[in-house]
């Protein structure tokens, strides 16, 4: 697994920002090929689709359809209601980048809030039923929680 935090989300992290409030009515877009050496770096392979609520159409900056989180418990938080996308582009999920609702073009930055992670259908980071991606066809984020580690 391949989790990468930017730094900015470490950032936030550190301080008094929280995960949950850093990407509340944020969106994941799933990109083919391999995720970037960092979350910092400019996004790598071709976008696939882009996970909203309930793949409601999103603009960045305003709330609609952004994905949002539950409460926090035990060190982690997890997803509420229903994430899921329509494929854009017809392609093999490799990677997924979690960023926050505020424009970020996805270029090389240390000020976006963004979290990087690798696909598939088992062991990764984020797993889908199916990581072919066909144009047009749904696809649903069953599970997805982020947990700050006791040790």
């Amino acid at each position: 697994m391949t989790v990468r935090l930017s730094t900015q989300l470490r950032t936030n992290l550190a301080g008094t920002t929280g995960f949950a409030t850093t990407f509340a009515n944020g969106i994941i877009e799933i990109y083919s090929g391999s995720q970037p050496a960092t979350a910092d770096a400019a996004v790598t392979g071709t976008l696939l689709g882009t996970v909203t609520l309930a793949s409601g159409a999103f603009t960045a900056g305003v709330a609609t359809n952004g994905l949002t989180f539950a409460a926090a418990s035990a060190g982690a938080v997890a997803k509420s209601g229903v994430w899921s996308f329509n494929g854009a582009v017809a392609g093999t999920a490799g990677w997924f980048r979690l960023k926050g609702n505020a424009a970020d073009t996805g270029a090389l930055s240390t000020t976006a809030s963004r979290l990087d992670g690798s696909i598939a259908t088992s062991g990764a980071d984020l797993n889908l039923s199916n990581i072919v991606i066909a144009v047009a066809a749904p696809n649903t984020i069953d599970s997805f929680s982020f947990t700050i580690p006791a040790q």
